[in-house]
C-alpha cells in the first residue's frame, strides 16, 4: 500500500471517477479544487500495483482532528480492505476523526471502530449519519 497526496492542478480522469462515487457528478470539479487550493484540505490516493485505486479526502479541524469529506474505492478493487487501509492511514495522523455518511456506508465505518449516530432525515427521504472515532 502506498498513500500519496493528490494535488495536481489538472484533475486526472481516474481521480474524477473515484470522486464521483463519493459526491454528485456536478460537484466533482469544485470539490477537487477545494483539495488543491485550501490549506486545510488534503486528498490522498491509495495506490495498488502502481495505480490509484482509492482516495480519501479530509478537512483538518485542528492538529489532532479531521473530518473525512470523501472516501472511495474503484469498483474493481472493492472488498479487498483498501477502504480500511485508508482509514488506518488517516487514524495514524489524527486522534479524532468524524465523517457524515448515508445508510450504505454505516456498516463500513462501524466495522472500522467508528461510533454511529443518526442525524435523522437531513434531506427529504434521506437519513444521514455522523461517524466518530477517537478522542481529544
Amino acid at each position: 500500500m502506498a498513500m500519496t497526496i493528490i494535488d495536481s492542478e489538472e484533475l486526472d480522469p481516474h481521480v474524477s471517477k473515484l470522486l464521483s462515487y463519493a459526491t454528485s457528478t456536478n460537484k466533482i470539479k469544485s470539490e477537487y479544487n477545494l483539495y488543491v487550493h485550501n490549506f486545510n484540505r488534503s486528498l490522498y490516493g491509495y495506490e495498488s500495483g502502481g495505480i490509484i485505486v482509492g482516495c480519501v479526502g479530509i478537512e483538518v479541524i485542528h492538529s489532532e482532528a479531521c473530518e473525512i469529506k470523501h472516501i472511495a474505492v474503484d469498483e474493481a478493487h472493492r472488498g479487498n480492505g483498501h477502504g480500511s487501509e485508508m482509514l488506518r492511514y488517516v487514524r495514524s495522523k489524527y486522534r479524532k476523526i468524524t465523517a457524515e455518511t448515508d445508510k450504505d456506508a454505516v456498516l463500513f465505518y462501524r466495522s472500522n471502530g467508528f461510533v454511529i449516530t443518526s442525524l435523522g432525515e437531513k434531506y427529504p427521504g434521506v437519513e444521514r449519519f455522523r461517524c466518530e472515532c477517537g478522542v481529544y
